[in-house]
């Protein structure tokens, strides 16, 4: 069921509860502002009504329109809160971009910003966002559209607080070749504290959260049964192994965007785009077209850096037009199978790759960047965000080449 039909329901409820009996208190039972109302007199009785206009969500103060089509930059947590900020929101505005994914959860765990005294999160907190809600008032009176990006599953510092929410090996928490730890996302407790986090972005006025590393770590099918772990409620379930993995992935994210529809946001997740090309990507549970019913926006990363020999495309990173041009193609099937199907908003290239190059690195600018966002616009595809880990983004591009 969508988000307006439910909607649609509870309003129809209300208002035939309100035609039987007085309405003597029109503030939602949490002290919530329910929306404005009128009143009609009916006989002896005062009704109180709500207008067609009103929106039983939470109301955070902040109000953002949504783009014609969000075309979007990644900014770090000290980029957010520290002098870079003034440069990358002249940048938007300078530019046919119009949209921010800001780190609210890193990487490692920490969150970006204070939380009140008392919070579950006050010890992963790096105070780099001095006061978002200042930072979200600023963004829009500039028209800019906020995202919070969530890290999910890869989770240093509550895989070192909470080893049993985490995978071990000879007692002590694993972790990969880069030193990084995962918690597990069959534990709901962990699914738990990911979106009680992104409650309280929505809370501050963000528009949308963005989950990221949705999933178990890399290649995990191939240590699965070398690592100690528990699977909660899917021990039990008639399910080999790795459709377990499919299903907890899945789960949670059908229980995010759950927990998130009082507050009107909208729901995307961050995916490998190969798992867009195969029925599903086993070791670490990622299902394409069952992840994509469950969200609002599917961000398929899909940097031509990132894959190997594809498509026909024996070096992907030196021809980006022709890598997001086959990608393109096959999202457009997958999701054309989908009744409703999300957004796509894929995550394209603005950096350079020197690991992939024994000689001169294909430098990534102007053209290859343009390149990108005008194959997905030849396939229909609108949205993009552009992803550069210091925020250091291409400088003279046309962000709608379409237009020309």
């Amino acid at each position: 069921m969508g988000k307006r039909s439910l909607w649609t329901m509870i309003f129809t409820g209300i208002l035939l509860v309100g035609m039987m009996i007085p309405v003597h208190n029109a503030e939602a039972a949490d002290g919530k502002d329910a929306g404005t109302l009128t009143k009609k007199q009916i006989g002896l009785k005062e009704l109180a009504v709500p207008s067609p206009a009103a929106r039983f969500t939470y109301n955070s103060g902040l109000s953002f329109e949504y783009p014609d089509a969000v075309r979007g930059i990644y900014v770090t947590g000290p980029s957010a809160g520290g002098a870079k900020m003034a440069e990358l929101t002249q940048l938007v505005e300078d530019t046919e971009l119009n949209a921010m994914v800001i780190d609210i959860k890193e990487d490692n765990g920490n969150i970006t910003f204070q939380p009140e005294e008392g919070s579950p999160y006050a010890d992963v907190a790096e105070s780099f966002i001095d006061d978002p809600v200042q930072m979200l008032k600023e963004l829009e009176e500039k028209g800019i559209y906020p995202i919070a990006r969530v890290v999910v599953f890869k989770d240093s510092m509550l895989a070192e607080k909470r080893p049993d929410l985490s995978f071990t090996q000879n007692g002590q928490v694993w972790k990969n070749g880069k030193g990084e730890a995962f918690v597990n996302p069959f534990m709901e407790e962990v699914w738990e504290y990911n979106v009680e986090l992104a409650k309280k972005a929505a809370e501050m006025g963000f528009e949308e959260i963005q989950y990221d590393y949705v999933r178990f770590p890399e290649g995990f099918g191939s240590r699965d049964d070398q690592l100690d772990y528990g699977q909660g409620k899917y021990a039990d379930m008639d399910l080999d192994n790795v459709q377990k993995r499919v299903q907890a992935v899945t789960d949670f994210v059908e229980f995010a965007r759950g927990e998130l529809e009082y507050y009107g946001v909208d729901v995307s997740v961050d995916i490998f785009g190969y798992s867009a090309t195969i029925e599903e990507a086993p070791n670490i549970g990622q299902n394409f077209s069952k992840i994509s019913s469950n969200v609002d926006v599917i961000s398929s990363m899909i940097y031509p850096s990132h894959w190997g020999p594809y498509f026909g495309i024996s070096k992907p990173d030196a021809e980006p037009y022709k890598l997001i041009n086959e990608y393109a193609k096959v999202e457009n099937e997958v999701l054309g199978k989908l009744d409703p199907a999300p957004t796509s908003r894929p995550w394209l290239q603005d950096f350079e790759a020197p690991w992939l190059y024994s000689g001169p690195t294909k430098q990534y600018g102007k053209a290859e960047v343009e390149a990108q966002i005008r194959a997905l616009n030849e396939n229909g595809i609108d949205e993009f965000l552009l992803w550069n880990a210091g925020n250091n983004y291409t400088k003279g591009v046309d962000y709608t080449p379409m237009n020309e």
